[in-house]
């Protein structure tokens, strides 16, 4: 019995063996890949830029805080941050009333010192007159020496008034033109093209003398301003061209050239201070920007 059931578990131990045998190994996948396999892209191999990279400070020549010339009030705001402005274009004005009553008092009293002049020189050709007659006369023995002297002396004196009402107008138009400049500080106006980079008072503000006002900026030429070591001196000359690039922009390059470098070396830093302007628009560059400079060392 034992023998009997000793064969039936080898006979099924057989035929388990038989059916793992059957089972096939998995496809490999072919060298090309299917239509929907994703491939890795290969590293594009870059050869490395040559040269020195500089760093500094993207700048503009005109860059001013536009300050009051006397105290007033603001009495209007008319150009805010961002405007674009021209040369003597108005940002604000002070309060003016004041200053316009006393230039046009100034004024009234310049024409009344004219219309005295006017009638003193009239006169002045009157006394001339009687004096050539009463010389005539005197040729004649018409009149007495004294009668002479007195029509001489009457001439005389007018032109010394003459000369007195002329100095009080010249004094009168120089108050005329005192006041016209005082007025004419309380328009405030853009020292040059640029844009309004900042407002520092705003309407009815009372501002002193010398206070800021607005920060005018130009947008161009932009120029950058970079350091070199000494061994490039004897290398740089003004209308050589550098590379301009900035890390917030890399793709945007631009060509710059050397307008001026230091022909003396600073001692404490051994470099040598360079400047150099854009050519071309700027694009997205700015004033205020740190830029990347790029040249070759021949070195």
């Amino acid at each position: 019995m034992k023998a009997a059931y000793s064969s039936i578990l080898m006979a099924m131990f057989l035929l388990g063996l038989a059916g793992c045998s059957d089972s096939r190994p998995a496809a490999a996948a072919p060298p090309g890949g299917g239509p929907g396999a994703v491939q890795a892209a290969a590293p594009v191999a870059r050869a490395p830029e040559s040269g020195f990279v500089a760093s500094g400070p993207i700048v503009v020549e005109n860059q001013v805080d536009v300050s009051a010339l006397r105290e007033g009030v603001v009495a209007q705001i008319m150009s805010e941050p961002g405007a674009i402005v021209k040369r003597g274009q108005m940002l604000a004005t002070l309060d003016d009333r004041q200053i316009s009553a006393e230039l046009e008092a100034a004024r009234a009293r310049t024409r009344s010192a004219d219309a005295d002049l006017r009638n003193w020189e009239a006169e002045a050709k009157v006394l001339e007159s009687d004096y050539q007659r009463a010389q005539k006369m005197w040729d004649a023995q018409l009149i007495t020496r004294e009668q002479l002297d007195h029509a001489r002396y009457k001439a005389e004196s007018d032109q010394w008034d003459i000369r007195r009402v002329q100095e009080v107008v010249k004094t009168d138009k120089a108050t005329e033109l005192a006041l016209e400049l005082e007025l004419e500080k309380t328009r405030i106006r853009a020292p040059f093209d640029g844009v309004v980079a900042r407002r520092y008072v705003r309407a009815g503000q009372k501002v002193a003398l010398g206070e800021r006002l607005f920060w005018v900026s130009a947008t161009a030429p932009l120029q950058v301003k970079f350091t070199l070591p000494e061994r490039f001196l004897g290398q740089l000359k003004n209308g050589q061209e550098v590379t301009v690039t900035s890390s917030d922009l890399p793709s945007d390059r631009h060509t710059a050239r050397i307008i001026h470098f230091s022909p003396v070396i600073d001692p404490s830093s051994g470099t040598i201070d360079v400047l150099a302007q854009i050519t071309g628009g700027p694009g997205a560059l700015r004033p205020g920007m740190t830029a990347e400079v790029r040249l070759q060392d021949t070195r």
